[in-house]
């Protein structure tokens, strides 16, 4: 469907436009015009797949179409899970709505308190933040959303893995009116606890499904290579990284101490790298993401801090120093490249350490997903075999143990004969005599 064709405010399409973008993704094809009928929407589709504009247009024609419910509390309340991501819907939002007489607000947790205090008072029409934050402002009664008219949940299922489901509910409960619509977007659906919460949150949604993230994306290529150690691990990076051709690269590690250490190694080759720890106070994680996404910086060296919802358009190259401990992160970080159908490429790095790691995402995704050793970093590694041991099943390691127990001399054991005094556990059973005289004498 052509962007042209929306049933949406002119002003809207032009802005559209102005980016750039003519067809909508499937994502958006199948959400908005539900979304603008007023329907609970419950979607889910992969990585890079537009899921920030099939809520934000039918956000921002609400706003221009419809007259508020209320005076003073927001329309429309957005969730991310990270501050990063809540910066990029917000910056996203700001852009379409630019020249529209919307008032947007950005509450995320590492920022001024009373600052934001101050920005609710101002009645805002769109509040973008992070679950947490937004809690506690609505406790201490910065703001109140007994009017609100929009709840969006982006990337519900990572909220959920970061434990905001008390802060969910919450929200929930201080915007829990009968006008209310709510959308929900996630790159999986199969999160137990977000199944149980989506029950109090959305009415009769509309569920909309587009593709598997378990699948092979199609513009992703994805390759996996034997590492020793860290040392190996280390000259590969660096090898790959100066043989490869991209654009920016995005490198990810287990540890908050490696990205500093990585980001150091690949400057001392010439690579224009920097590092990105969670650690790091709010305002210079800003000033190095929008760095990055500007193109200061070929490669950014982090942690599984970037690797949901960023849209960094220009990375051509994932490459997984570590391999994350649950399955669906890995398919989240190599997300970041291939999107919005250019082609990417994802290198892994597969050591000791990872090993069971790499058999759970292995296990995880459905298409084959095999190491290999790299012809100019070949590895001694080649993968953990199983004990024999574990490798048999339950019913023949029963078979075994009864084998031993019923074959073996020594285990063998003879059934008790109580009649002739012998002992059954603790407790003698002897057979006493009859005293024939004494009977004699009673009778």
């Amino acid at each position: 469907m052509l962007i042209v064709d929306l049933p949406v405010h002119h002003k809207i399409i032009k802005r559209l436009s102005e980016k750039g973008l003519e067809t909508l993704t499937e994502i958006q094809e199948k959400t908005i015009l539900p979304a603008m009928q007023g329907k609970d929407i419950m979607a889910s589709s992969k990585t890079g797949s537009g899921k920030t504009f099939a809520f934000l247009i039918p956000l921002v024609h609400r706003l221009m179409t419809t007259k508020a419910l209320s005076r003073q509390d927001p329309r429309a309340l957005i969730l991310a899970p990270t501050r990063e991501l809540a910066k990029q819907v917000y910056s996203e939002l700001r852009s379409l709505g630019t020249g529209l007489g919307i008032q947007c607000a950005l509450i995320v947790g590492g920022e001024n308190y009373n600052d934001q205090t101050k920005a609710l008072r101002k009645n805002p029409h769109v509040i973008v933040g992070t679950a947490g934050r937004i809690a506690d402002h609505l406790e201490d009664k910065s703001f109140f959303i007994n009017g609100l008219e929009l709840l969006i949940f982006d990337e519900a299922d990572r909220m959920m893995d970061l434990g905001f489901a008390d802060q969910l509910n919450l929200i929930n409960r201080f915007a829990d009116h009968r006008k209310r619509q709510t959308m929900l977007f996630s790159a999986t659906l199969d999160n137990i606890a977000l199944q149980h919460l989506t029950k109090s949150l959305l009415k009769a949604p509309v569920r909309v499904a587009v593709g598997d993230a378990t699948e092979a994306h199609q513009d992703i290529s994805q390759t996996l290579y034997y590492a020793d150690d860290v040392g190996h691990k280390d000259r590969m990076v660096s090898g790959l990284l100066a043989s490869f051709d991209y654009n920016q690269a995005v490198v990810f590690t287990a540890t908050r101490e490696d990205t500093d250490r990585i980001a150091t190694l690949l400057n001392e080759a010439k690579l224009d790298a920097i590092a990105l720890r969670g650690d790091l106070p709010q305002n210079t994680r800003a000033a190095i993401m929008n760095n990055f996404s500007r193109g200061q910086h070929s490669v950014l060296v982090t942690t599984d801090l970037a690797s949901r919802g960023l849209d960094l358009r220009k990375v051509g190259l994932v490459i997984n120093f570590d391999l994350p401990k649950q399955a669906d992160e890995y398919i989240h970080r190599i997300g970041r490249t291939g999107r919005a159908g250019d082609k990417g490429v994802a290198l892994s790095f597969v050591g000791p350490r990872d090993w069971t790691s790499y058999l759970n995402i292995k296990a995880h995704v459905n298409y084959p997903l095999e190491c290999e050793s790299n012809e100019k970093f070949p590895a001694k590694f080649k993968g953990k075999q199983r004990p024999i041991a574990e490798q048999q099943s339950g019913a023949e390691k029963q078979r075994q143990h009864r084998k031993h127990t019923t074959s073996s001399p020594a285990t063998k054991k003879k059934r008790v004969n109580t009649m002739q005094g012998q002992e059954a556990g603790n407790m003698p059973i002897v057979k006493r005599k009859r005293n024939l005289s004494l009977d004699d004498e009673e009778e």
